[in-house]
């Protein structure tokens, strides 16, 4: 038997999907659309997982990092978004709302996790906790990136001069 939390998710997921694809096509920022392109890749790979459950499908938990994929973006990116200093209000609007979503997604999942009875729940809801905490932890980084891009790079890449 599937839980609510399960149908409750796939809601979550395709209202992230509609929101990421919304924003991805609103922002001019190269860095801001390709994240937002990137988040609408994972949510719907969150949502084919939970759709398999619904099925009663046996699940392979795809577990993604999407701080990698984020870094080569940062890399291919960086001239032209040093070209571009200052970020539209609409873009960090986007970012704000985003990080809501991303928060209320990881809150929901870890309870989920916990209050999971079937394994397979359990495995992807604590799955699905890790890489919403995950593009939280992105966004924050981009927002501090986009509301101040020169300072952003010179905190980032000061690792890279220390060692």
């Amino acid at each position: 038997m599937v839980s609510k939390a399960v149908d409750t998710a796939v809601r979550m997921e395709t209202d992230a999907m509609k929101f990421y694809h919304e924003a991805s096509q609103r922002t001019s920022h190269p860095f801001a659309r390709r994240m937002f392109e990137g988040f609408i890749k994972d949510e719907n790979r969150h949502l084919k997982m939970l759709t398999e459950i619904l099925k009663g499908l046996d699940l392979k938990i795809e577990k993604k990092r999407p701080k990698s994929e984020i870094k080569t973006v940062f890399s291919e990116l960086k001239e032209q978004m040093m070209s571009r200093i200052s970020a539209s209000t609409d873009e960090m609007d986007a970012v704000k709302v985003a990080l809501d979503f991303e928060a209320k997604g990881y809150e929901f999942y870890r309870k989920a996790a916990v209050d999971a009875t079937d394994h397979k729940e359990k495995k992807l809801f604590s799955a699905l906790a890790d890489e919403e905490q995950e593009h939280y932890s992105i966004l924050q980084n981009t927002y501090a990136f986009l509301k101040d891009t020169g300072d952003w790079f010179m905190w980032e890449e000061q690792g890279i001069l220390e060692g």
